[in-house]
């Protein structure tokens, strides 16, 4: 069972901002000569390494909801021009839409297990068709 990252979007008001974030960050890495993957800077570095990187991936929450998701696919450590320990989250190119899952405010990342993260909207009945406003009133009264 894969375990996965949660993380709040700052500064994204909808996935289409996240999209765009990634592919400016795509294009870059492409521009640079390395691969097209995008990555987030953190300064907690996670100890359950292997875990995440067997299926794991980042999932954003984006104005007060989990919406999207992105696979981790590695983990780089560094040290700034400060001294300070940081790390890199490597995630693949591709931004994937899950059912609206609310969540509060919280700092940095939280580890999330596989049974508590949500579904991906193209693996639901409807195949995520169902407007975005109804699939999170109906997360909100835990009908999804």
């Amino acid at each position: 069972m894969a375990l996965h990252l949660i993380k709040l979007c700052v500064g994204a008001e909808s996935i289409e901002d996240l999209r765009e974030w990634v592919a400016r960050k795509a294009l870059a890495a492409i521009a640079a000569g390395q691969q097209p993957h995008s990555f987030h800077t953190t300064r907690m570095v996670p100890k359950r390494t292997e875990e995440l990187l067997a299926g794991g991936s980042l999932y954003w929450v984006i104005k007060g909801y989990v919406q999207a998701r992105q696979p981790l696919i590695g983990i780089e450590t560094f040290t700034d021009g400060e001294g300070i320990g940081r790390c890199n989250l490597l995630l693949g190119p591709e931004v994937m839409e899950t059912e609206p899952q609310p969540r509060r405010a919280f700092q940095g990342w939280r580890y999330l297990e596989e049974k508590e993260a949500p579904r991906d909207l193209a693996s639901l009945a409807d195949g995520g068709e169902m407007p975005l406003d109804l699939r999170r009133e109906l997360a909100e009264l835990g009908l999804l």
